[in-house]
């Protein structure tokens, strides 16, 4: 079974030109974790995801702290909202390189890129680097898993 089986046709993508305040709008709108970036000819250059825009509100404490389990209150933080100037920003500033599998990938090898990178969704690419499909952990396992009931 290749991935194209089990993949998420309808995909959800943004211009390279899209500013940061667009991709918030598109992950608000469509409940979307992973958002690819294309260029023009639809070729994937990059993603951005649900984390890289929530990181923007995280404090900067957060990142020399090993446990937050003590903080039990952010305080003001938690009404604070990232300016104008990075919402406004291009999206690219926070994309980053995209990982993404061939669409005659086979699962196991989707899902073994996923897990060594840390992924939960993975584009999915023609030949040419063009976006067809997007993937989840969930799209993969589940696949996998109903293969389990044909063994006798």
């Amino acid at each position: 079974m290749n991935i194209s089986d089990c993949m998420k046709r309808n995909v959800i993508s943004i211009s390279e030109t899209a500013t940061v305040r667009e991709a918030a709008a598109i992950f608000s709108k469509k409940h979307i974790g992973l958002l690819p970036v294309v260029d023009m000819d639809m070729k994937v250059i990059g993603v951005v995801g649900l984390r890289d825009l929530l990181d923007l509100e995280l404090p900067d404490f957060l990142r020399f702290v090993a446990d937050v389990d003590f903080v039990h209150d952010f305080g003001a933080v938690e009404s604070t909202r990232p300016s104008s100037d990075i919402l406004n920003g291009s999206i690219t500033v926070l994309m980053k390189n995209a990982i993404n599998v061939n669409e005659d990938c086979g699962l196991l090898r989707a899902y073994a890129m996923m897990l060594q990178h840390g992924l939960h969704d993975i584009p999915v690419v023609t030949d040419e680097g063009i976006l067809v499909g997007v993937a989840s952990r969930v799209d993969i396992g589940t696949s996998i898993l109903t293969s389990w009931s044909e063994v006798n």
